[in-house]
């Protein structure tokens, strides 16, 4: 789909912030990632390329991309051979990045998680899932006004724990649907048997809802809304679904109200979401994704094609103004390689960058499409290896990897061959 690959300026601006704080010399980089034997064919000791690694004047100049579920964990459990192949990797100071469409909790909570199950101690440094560039619009880029004293939705993940993830990557005045059903039970009449558990976790709104066609009705305050986060999976469809539906279709972006400029026929997309509405931020375009049942289930993804759905109906058919973050675009891609070439030259003494990339993955439109159309701004060249142990388990690919094979040990082993570091 053309919208997977819509390019945003909030990742042009977030690159171009991680280039100035990096210095760096012109490199030739290249990443290579490890597949089967052949292309044709289909304790906790642990130590996750940390910072504590001595200088390596061997380091190699190819490194390993993996996505996580389907790869290195089915649901929760690891999948045979992931231990194995991350221990490798240490051993050998071959620089990786974990770099996953999940979310739903912080970096160092996942990462700890990890650990424990793999057997393998990860870093920060080298985890990205699908939420984590989000740290960088707390404080802005200097050409766009930073978010962290703005009102910010947060949508998505289990009772309230994205409110604690976005809290600790800087943003200062939160909100939840939780908080808003709460407050207003008439925001979703439906809901009324699902109260008790959202005010469980609910906060106090900091400000009233409006009550009034327009908030320049109002002498009072109310409630304005500056960006959407849909930071992973919304548990609530059709929750959800009307909050974010009646901020869209507001004034400014005043909760409770109705912008005059809908339906005009003489502005841009019929005026629609052109009266100062929030900013709308999807963490991933996932449709599918491997969880513990047999079959693939619904992500993300599902639900912006679903709220899609519902946003076309409501306003005849205009345009839904987004951004899409996450695996495949090229900003998810270049935020994560510039994460590598920092951890392979502190592991190398500074020098040089990388040749070859790797990125391991379960799912065509995420993680083999993703490398194919990255174009790497450090002179890399990935490859992409797909496995059969996630979402894919046979038949014709919709995006054509450049081997294919059963599973990430495999997937390395075709990488070191390819790069003549198999034993």
């Amino acid at each position: 789909m053309a919208t997977l690959l819509v390019e945003s300026i909030f990742y042009s601006s977030l690159c171009n912030a991680i280039r100035r704080s990096c210095p760096r010399r012109p490199c030739r980089t290249s990443i290579a990632f490890p597949s089967s034997t052949s292309e044709a064919s289909q304790s906790h000791r642990r130590t996750l390329q940390t910072t504590s690694f001595p200088p390596q004047n061997n380091t190699p100049d190819f490194a390993f991309a993996f996505d996580i579920d389907g790869v290195l964990l089915r649901q929760s459990s690891p999948l045979p051979r992931a231990h194995k192949t991350l221990s490798y990797l240490q051993k050998n100071n071959i620089p990786f990045i974990l770099l996953t469409n999940g979310g739903g909790k912080h970096e160092s909570e996942r990462v700890a998680e990890l650990s424990g199950k793999l057997g393998v101690e990860l870093s920060t440094d080298l985890f990205v899932q699908s939420h984590t560039p989000f740290q960088s619009l707390v404080g802005g880029d200097g050409e766009k006004e930073g978010l962290r004293d703005k009102c910010v939705l947060v949508m998505g993940g289990e009772g309230d724990r994205c409110r604690g993830v976005a809290e600790r990557y800087g943003f200062r005045n939160i909100i939840t649907p939780a908080d808003l059903l709460t407050d207003s039970p008439s925001i979703w009449p439906f809901a009324a048997d699902l109260l008790p558990h959202y005010a469980s976790f609910a906060h106090p709104l900091p400000l009233p809802i409006c009550t009034t066609a327009s908030p320049s009705d109002t002498s009072k305050p109310t409630l304005k809304i500056d960006a959407i986060f849909v930071y992973t999976d919304p548990r609530d469809w059709a929750l959800d679904t009307s909050i974010l539906l009646d901020i869209l279709l507001s004034s400014q972006g005043y909760i409770g109200t109705l912008s005059p400029q809908n339906n005009n026929p003489k502005l841009p997309n019929r005026g629609y979401q052109q009266d100062n509405q929030p900013k709308l931020y999807y963490s991933n375009p996932d449709l599918w994704w491997a969880a513990g049942y047999h079959l693939p289930r619904l992500g993300q993804g599902g639900f912006r094609e679903s709220f899609e759905g519902v946003w076309k109906a409501a306003t005849g058919g205009a345009n839904l103004e987004k951004e899409i973050l996450g695996k495949p675009t090229q900003g998810t891609f270049e935020f994560a390689e510039e994460r590598m070439v920092r951890q392979r030259r502190k592991i190398a003494g500074g020098k040089g960058g990388l040749r070859n990339v790797y990125m391991i993955g379960d799912n065509p439109e995420s993680d083999i499409r993703g490398a194919n159309e990255y174009k790497s701004p450090f002179g890399s060249r990935w490859y992409s290896v797909l496995v059969r142990s996630g979402v894919f388990n046979g038949g014709e690919p919709a995006h054509t990897p450049k081997v294919v094979v059963d599973d990430v040990w495999d997937a390395v082993r075709w990488g070191l061959e390819r790069e003549g570091w198999a034993n």
